[in-house]
């Protein structure tokens, strides 16, 4: 149970709804408004793909000064779209997190400080969850629970609300979370609305709440509750773990490529190896072998059964090697515009696609085990248990790694993401060249991370973004509700 032999969800709740700006540390206030940025500019950037221009012409257009439970549902789907939303130690929370409050904030009046301090409540609530539940088939975008606890949590603090108010909409929101079915995913454009639905529900969970419907307290740790169906090996102490001293908003991972984050190295090292290399046509190349964690090798290797060339669904594209580094070693990089038509029809990206080669490395698998994210910490604190996980990801004999991992930590602040690669580019005339990354940048851990309020300024740029607005962001803490429902409205003008 929580603290005092309370209920564990109700630990969490009377947390939650009780967090002031006051209680949150400046390093990780100051993470939230990168957070805030980086997300602004996913939704930016797939609104300028065919993907996003759909949705527009579905739920839209994106108007944060009208109403609120549909912008924070077309939000959501347009940041589901490319792998651009940044993720914690567990989850893809910023969907909800960020999304949700974003679209309340003229709505509910947020200044700068209320809106950081909704985001910090949804990061914290929402990661805690999905970390209890992650040694299991649902982690990542596959988790529709992580959506459905952060846009509770953002929207009842934004609103003021109690703990038992946000208690019955968990209870509500959670009584039948949805479960993603991965040819869908992997297979269709239905992963854009992984979020979206979730966050839909939970808004409606939340109305029902505020009106008087009640839901159960125990919906997450009950021993047919969410854990216990969701989890292969639940660990149900990290819901309420560390309150208020373990801050899960310190392990975010800044998204800085079009891609799942564990192709973000593989394309790095590709863009390196093209401006060493210039290969002048994609036949220049004979051979591109990559060694990677297992965990990289698994993704990729699911999202490869659904690759049709120029006719591949966007999702299976964001998650399969080839096609990326592929483009990454003929034109130095890896855009948005590269994942659609006419750029997604060139025969010759996917010729060398083919010639790609992922091998799974003991190091570099070991090193994406044992870091923080996505799934050392709670190993650490599943220890023996998490003997009952059926995976194939880790690469390594869970006893060995059980091993090695220590005891949990009890700050976040030294974090890591450690999803590298060794990359071996041969080409025709006889050349050859290798580089390696312990990471991508922006991940946690690495050395750029630091750097993360000019990383994600200039990912807001390249979307197009008013350089006057994104320096309004940067100072997020310091904007009246007035200052900052302008600069919103400026940023997110899209498909009027």
């Amino acid at each position: 149970g929580g603290p005092g032999g309370e209920g564990l969800t109700r630990a969490l709740a009377r947390w939650t709804a009780g967090l002031g700006y006051e209680d949150i540390p400046a390093r990780v206030g100051s993470v939230v408004t990168s957070q805030v940025v980086s997300h602004l500019a996913a939704i930016r950037a797939t609104a300028a793909h065919p993907v996003g221009r759909t949705l527009l012409a579905a739920y839209g257009p994106l108007d944060v000064t009208g109403e609120p439970a549909r912008t924070a549902h077309l939000a959501a789907a347009l940041s589901s779209g490319l792998y651009l939303e940044d993720t914690l130690y567990a989850g893809h929370v910023s969907h909800a997190a960020v999304g949700v409050p974003v679209a309340y904030q003229a709505s509910q009046a947020l200044s700068g400080r209320a809106l950081i301090t909704a985001v910090t409540a949804a990061n914290e609530a929402a990661a805690r969850v999905t970390a209890a539940a992650t040694l299991g088939p649902f982690r990542g975008q596959w988790a529709g629970h992580t959506h459905l606890v952060a846009a509770c949590a953002a929207l009842l603090h934004g609103a003021g609300a109690d703990a038992g108010t946000l208690l019955n909409a968990w209870g509500l929101a959670l009584a039948a979370p949805p479960r993603a079915l991965r040819p869908a995913v992997l297979a269709s454009d239905a992963k854009v609305l992984s979020a979206a639905a979730p966050v839909r529900t939970a808004v409606d969970a939340c109305a029902a709440a505020v009106a008087g419907l009640t839901g159960r307290d125990d919906v997450i740790e009950h021993p047919e509750g969410l854990l216990a169906v969701f989890a292969g090996a639940a660990v149900p102490e990290l819901v309420a773990y560390g309150l208020g001293e373990r801050w899960h908003t310190e392990t975010l991972s800044f998204k800085l490529l079009p891609v799942g984050v564990h192709l973000d190295a593989l394309v790095e090292c590709a863009a390196e190896l093209h401006r060493r290399l210039r290969p002048a046509d994609p036949a220049d190349i004979t051979s591109v072998d990559v060694a990677v964690p297992r965990m990289t090798m698994v993704m990729s290797g699911h999202a490869d059964r659904y690759v049709r060339g120029a006719a591949t669904s966007l999702p299976a594209l964001n998650l399969s090697a080839g096609y990326n580094v592929a483009t990454a070693l003929l034109t130095g990089g890896l855009t948005v515009a590269d994942l659609a038509p006419p750029r997604l029809a060139e025969e010759g990206r996917w010729r060398l696609a083919e010639r790609v080669r992922l091998h799974a490395d003991e190091e570099l698998s070991r090193r994406g085990v044992l870091s923080t994210a996505p799934v050392g910490e709670t190993l650490r604190h599943a220890g023996r248990h998490a003997l009952e996980w059926e995976t194939e990801l880790p690469g390594i004999p869970m006893e060995k790694l059980l091993e090695e991992l220590g005891p949990p930590v009890a700050s976040f602040a030294g974090s890591t993401k450690a999803l590298g690669c060794r990359m071996r580019v041969r080409m025709r005339d006889g050349r050859e060249e290798t580089c390696e990354r312990a990471a991508g940048t922006g991940a946690v851990g690495s050395a750029s991370w630091s750097d993360h309020p000019a990383l994600v300024r200039e990912k807001l740029l390249r979307t197009g973004a008013d350089e006057a607005a994104v320096d309004a962001l940067a100072r997020l803490e310091e904007l009246t509700a007035a200052e900052l429902a302008e600069v919103l409205r400026q940023v997110l003008r899209l498909g009027d």
